[in-house]
């Protein structure tokens, strides 16, 4: 049997007061929160409760449902990496939100499992099912109440953070997970900065950025990059160069300059970058949402002129 089930987080604020959940049906179901958390967080506690929560299963397979592409990607595609380099990034900076990634790293381990993105506040019953209990949580905490922390999963144990409907503090020091910029615009609840921000910083990986496998799943299929030398760059292109042993130009530290949401389908990222051996850039991503989620569509590398 196949367990399906929804993940999400909710802060209002964010970071603010938190909250996450996971639902399968009325009878399944579970949620908490922190008094101070970010929306990242929460969407990673809820898948991580989701493994806790059925653990006395552990033939059954998973489908997490998530609307959050970050969430997936971190488990899916970016934690080995974190891992393997002491959970740091490929710039050396520690990962956020490392100790509930550590500790789905242990959960996760000899479980079967599959995730499937779906666009959030789309009338997707699971999905909203457990975004409004996540969002329920998170009030509650805002108002000083108590979390209804939902029945868990039939046969396993309560997660600790929904028992009593009150958490601990966060189990990271909290911080705004991106520099977004002022001109930053968004729908209440909307995460698209941060996830547009860590696919971003996914494909300036150099691991990721010598493997046409890996790189491709960034990109759309119509992706089109100026360089910072006037070049023109396109799938087909990178996948050639990538298969001919030649590498892609270098990356840098991400300074951002703004993000912003141009439409429900399209997010802007600008922002500065010092590659070694070469002048500062300042790039211009843009990144479309479709069927398959946040997608590289276009971006243009310009080396800044000095004032």
């Amino acid at each position: 049997m196949t367990i399906i089930a929804a993940a999400d987080g909710s802060a209002l604020g964010n970071p603010g007061p938190a909250g996450w959940a996971w639902y399968v049906d009325e009878a399944n179901w579970a949620a908490g929160g922190w008094d101070h958390g970010t929306n990242n967080m929460g969407e990673l506690q809820a898948v991580l409760e989701l493994f806790r929560s059925t653990a006395h299963l552990p033939d059954e397979e998973l489908k997490i449902l998530c609307d959050s592409q970050y969430a997936i990607n971190c488990i899916s595609k970016w934690m080995p990496g974190w891992k393997k380099r002491g959970w740091k990034k490929a710039d050396g900076k520690q990962v956020l939100n490392q100790d509930i990634l550590k500790e789905l790293d242990a959960a996760i381990q000899g479980r079967k499992y599959t995730f499937e993105w779906v666009k959030g506040h789309a009338g997707h019953e699971l999905n909203e099912a457990a975004d409004d209990r996540a969002r329920a949580a998170a009030t509650a905490h805002q108002q000083g109440t108590a979390v209804d922390a939902g029945p868990g999963y039939a046969g396993g144990a309560r997660p600790a953070a929904a028992a009593g409907g009150t958490a601990a503090a966060p189990p990271v020091p909290v911080a705004p997970e991106v520099p977004i910029a002022a001109e930053v615009h968004a729908e209440p609840g909307a995460d698209f900065a941060a996830t547009v921000y860590e696919l971003e910083l996914g494909f300036l990986d150099p691991q990721i950025r010598s493997s046409f496998t890996e790189l491709k799943d960034f990109l759309h299929p119509s992706y089109q990059e100026v360089t910072r030398h006037g070049g023109l760059l396109d799938v087909a292109t990178i996948g050639s160069l990538l298969s001919a042993g030649s590498s892609l130009p270098g990356t840098g530290q991400m300074q951002v300059l703004a993000t912003r949401q141009i439409s429900r389908e399209m997010v802007l990222l600008a922002y500065r970058m010092k590659p070694a051996g070469t002048g500062t850039l300042i790039v211009s991503s843009w990144w479309q949402l479709g069927a398959s989620g946040w997608k590289l569509r276009f971006r243009q590398e310009t080396i800044e002129q000095p004032a």
